[in-house]
């Protein structure tokens, strides 16, 4: 992924920040497991369920890849991304533009 890490963290942080705190007000009102109520009654929640756990699967896979890579850690956001989906990604990218951003300045202070 080659986006700019100083627009990644500000796309990654905003949308984490609405997005979780969305979330948290939603779980807060309709509990945890709320949505798979949604899923298993009407056939559009469970399509979108199903999408979105194909959707954060194909990111796990290039999250181990990446995190490799980027010596940054896969286990912590693996679990985060188990319990609390789009959440746990958005974290990792977070984290990500900000070692992206960190070893940037590095490279500049040592030139």
């Amino acid at each position: 992924m080659n986006l700019n890490p100083r627009l990644g963290l500000l796309v990654f942080g905003v949308t984490l920040l609405v997005f979780g705190t969305w979330t948290g007000i939603i779980v807060a009102r309709h509990g945890y497991t709320g949505f798979l109520v949604l899923a298993a009654q009407e056939p559009w929640g469970g399509q979108m369920f199903v999408d979105l756990v194909i959707a954060l699967l194909l990111f796990t896979v290039w999250m181990r890849a990446d995190a490799a890579h980027e010596r940054l850690p896969f286990w912590p956001y693996f679990v985060a991304i188990l319990t609390t989906g789009s959440i746990g990604a958005l974290a990792y990218l977070v984290h990500r533009s900000l070692r992206l951003l960190r070893t940037g300045a590095e490279i500049a202070a040592a030139a």
